[in-house]
């Protein structure tokens, strides 16, 4: 068995979606503390707090991040099979900052991989940009789907979609509207992985990528992995 970890590192000041708080961590407490050390020349954290967002690095989005008519739909509601399903991914590395991907080049993408789109799918679009921008001003400005190409995506039923990018559409254009046809078709996305170069040409694989049982959560971060068996 192969496991490819598809997971971004969580760390303090990492890049995060401009309207999001920023990442903090720090030391809540100290071995040295619990033993009653205080003169220690050193200090091992033995617990750390973490003050960031659900949708800091490699996460998934509720539905009810979707919009106001999904409230309901948040992640810890959401069955576990939407994250632990068949996969495989899409080759899109010609793609430059703030392209589109369209229905049909996804479609023509499957085509040419010699997969067809089943109900509970989860497809990985690969473009390469976490290797390329991560943490440059080009980073936050990534390809993504359009519109009709999300649609097209949920009309075949399948899970989830998952994107390298900070957004599943590009910023301030159809970004939202990927969000609200996700809501409205009851079907989700992963933003921020990494890794999906390794996974393109090699069929499908197990993906898995749960998240925490936040009660009322729009959202998790994820340790999202590839399984070839």
């Amino acid at each position: 068995m192969e496991i490819i970890d598809l997971s971004q590192e969580i760390y303090a000041g990492m890049p995060v979606f401009h309207s999001l708080p920023a990442v903090k961590i720090s030391v809540h407490a100290t071995h040295e503390q619990w033993a009653g050390l205080d003169a220690a020349e050193t200090a091992t954290p033995s617990v750390l707090k973490l003050d960031m967002s659900e949708h800091t690095g490699t996460h998934v989005d509720a539905i009810s991040h979707m919009g106001r008519p999904y409230a309901t739909q948040s992640i810890d509601a959401m069955p576990l099979t939407m994250f632990y399903t068949s996969a495989f991914c899409l080759d899109f590395s010609h793609k430059t900052p703030g392209a589109f991907i369209s229905a049909h080049e996804i479609d023509l993408a499957c085509r040419n991989a010699g997969e067809a789109l089943r109900e509970n799918d989860t497809v990985l679009i690969c473009t390469r940009h976490y290797e390329r921008y991560f943490n440059t001003p080009l980073w936050p400005n990534g390809p993504g789907l359009t519109a009709e190409a999300t649609r097209f995506l949920g009309e075949h039923k399948i899970a989830a979609f998952g994107v390298e990018t900070m957004s599943p559409g590009t910023p301030k254009v159809s970004n939202r509207a990927v969000h609200e046809i996700c809501g409205e078709l009851g079907f989700t996305h992963y933003e921020n992985l990494v890794n999906l170069h390794l996974l393109v040409g090699r069929g499908r694989f197990r993906f898995i990528a749960f998240p925490l049982k936040i009660r009322g959560g729009t959202g998790s971060p994820v340790r999202a992995v590839a399984v070839f068996e």
